[in-house]
Formats: structure tokens, C-alpha cells, sequence
């Protein structure tokens, strides 16, 4: 699995339930890397989209047991949510937010898609600072960019602690592919 966030100078990803900074070419960036995969997002985060996402399964963790949406699979646990993606191709599965499901999958991801945003907006809601981390490093640093006045880049980090192993045929998995 892979995660997907813009962050902020300070890490902030969002605020009053949504992205407090959006760019035209993140979210573009987002949807090619998403696009034919499978995103995970919090209930408010999909509803901060205000729709599934096309071409993607889309799956919304949430405990309210009574959500439901069409077009979308709901899970009501992260184990819940990796059975729904034990088929998938882990490299096309990405968490997207908000902050408390990136805080209980980030461990269990290979890569972060890291757009740094050199803004500091007031924010409520943070990722953990990954350039700080002893488990992540960063893979590749993206070429700073401008969009409307705001400078910004897409990084890529790697979680030092998640050792791929080979896949396992017939559909099995060995929990790391996940």
C-alpha cells in the first residue's frame, strides 16, 4: 500500500474538514497516481469530495454502522478495509485521508506521495512529519514548482520498515503485500 497527502510547511493536511491549500496540480498529480487503483479515505474526507471517486474502487472507513453511499464499499475497521484489497495490487492501493486513517495505516505502507506545500495556513489537522521519522526517508524530492503564487513539490518517501516480499500465487498474501 501507498499513501497520498499535501502537507504544508508545518505538516498541516487540513482544516474545518477539508485541504486548506488546493492546488490544480496536485489534484491532478492525484489523479494520475489513484486513477484504476483503490482508495481508502475516512468517512469525512469522502465526504469532502462529495462523491466516489471514478475509476477507482473506493472504500470509506467509518464506525457509524448505518453509513451507506452508493458507489462506495464501507468498512467499519481497518481489518474490515485490507480484506476488501487482499486482490488488489498493493502498488495501486493508496490511503488518502484524513489524519486519523493516515495515523492507522501509515506503518503499513511502502511509499508516501508527499506534495510539500511552502504555505502555512492555519490547519487543525496534521500528518506526522516523515522528514523526521527513523522509518522514512525521502526516495526522491521533486523539482520545486509554482502554482498561483505557491510554491510547491512532489516527494516521494520510503518506509524503511516494510520489506516487500515476493507475491504470493493463487491470490494468497503474506500481510506485507497488503
Amino acid at each position: 500500500m501507498q499513501l497520498i497527502v499535501a502537507v504544508n510547511s508545518d505538516w498541516g493536511i487540513g482544516y474545518n474538514n477539508t485541504q486548506s491549500v488546493v492546488l490544480p496540480e496536485d489534484r491532478r498529480h492525484f489523479k494520475a497516481l489513484t486513477d484504476g487503483g483503490t482508495v481508502i479515505a475516512g468517512r469525512k474526507t469522502f465526504e469532502d469530495f462529495g462523491r466516489p471517486l471514478p475509476n477507482r474502487k473506493n472504500i470509506v472507513l467509518t464506525r457509524n454502522m448505518s453509513y451507506n453511499v452508493d458507489g462506495i464499499i464501507i468498512a467499519h475497521s481497518v481489518d474490515e478495509a485490507l480484506t476488501f484489497v487482499a486482490g488488489d495490487d498493493a502498488d495501486m492501493v493508496f490511503i488518502i485521508g484524513g489524519g486519523s486513517i493516515y495515523t492507522q495505516f501509515l506503518n503499513m505502507c511502502s511509499h508516501a506521495h508527499v506534495t510539500k506545500i511552502n504555505a502555512m495556513p492555519p490547519s487543525d489537522t496534521y500528518f506526522p512529519n516523515l522528514d523526521e521519522s527513523s522509518n522514512w526517508y525521502p526516495e526522491r524530492r521533486g523539482e520545486p514548482a509554482i502554482s498561483s503564487g505557491v510554491e510547491f513539490s512532489f516527494d516521494i518517501y520510503h518506509n524503511n520498515s516494510i520489506r516487500r516480499a515476493p507475491a504470493i500465487p493463487h491470490g494468497g498474501t503474506n500481510g506485507h503485500d497488503i
